[in-house]
């Protein structure tokens, strides 16, 4: 496996593919003063041929950057799942997710490419994310909740049932959502708030 980024969250990324069994082999990082993350050497920009046979993880928390930079990927996506994951046989990962130890995706989940699901989240049966989603720690996603592109629910923050957040959405930290929240939404309380619409930003 490659992973591009070498941030704390890279750490966490390296954890979940080894913890499996795999190995990653090398770190792209656009900054220049990286050697080494751990024992796994960086190796500066983005180069395609550079193993182009090993799948790569986009190794960046941010959401917006995750995406722009997956735009520009030639490498084949692979995933990381820890080994102190759940994930039912009838849920579906998309590529270029990582699920963090302790997380649960339940039978009937569907979770699209380059999401985060963080250490012990929780996504509920038949629940669907879209892609570039990040699901921070202890947050619960409760049954048939739908999760729009790119958004942010906060740590520890609960969506009832059969609620619907629109795309590049924030959720705060500790919410707990009751109603449907519109795109570009930033929310937070309890129960949750819409505080202010966010700027669309161009991918």
């Amino acid at each position: 496996m490659l992973l591009y980024g070498a941030s704390g969250h890279a750490r966490v990324v390296k954890d979940c593919v080894t913890t499996s069994g795999g190995e990653v082999k090398a770190i792209f990082d656009d900054n220049p003063d990286l050697i080494k993350l751990d024992n796994v050497p960086v190796v500066g920009y983005y180069d395609a041929e550079h193993e182009p046979k090993l799948p790569l993880i986009v190794s960046i928390g941010d959401n917006l950057v995750r995406k722009k930079i997956v735009s520009k990927i030639k490498h084949a996506f692979g995933k990381g799942i820890h080994k102190a994951s759940t994930i039912s046989e009838a849920a579906a990962i998309g590529e270029g997710t990582v699920a963090m130890p302790g997380s649960i995706v339940n039978a009937g989940a569907i979770v699209g490419k380059h999401c985060i699901l963080n250490s012990n989240s929780i996504v509920e049966h038949d629940c669907e994310l879209g892609d570039f989603v990040h699901i921070s720690s202890n947050v619960t996603l409760c049954a048939d909740v739908i999760i729009g592109e790119g958004t942010h629910i906060g740590a520890g923050s609960t969506v009832i049932p059969g609620k619907q957040i629109g795309k590049w959405c924030v959720i705060g930290a500790g919410a707990v959502i009751i109603q449907d929240i519109p795109d570009y939404s930033m929310v937070v309380g309890v129960p949750g708030k819409i505080i202010r619409t966010l700027v669309k930003k161009a991918v």
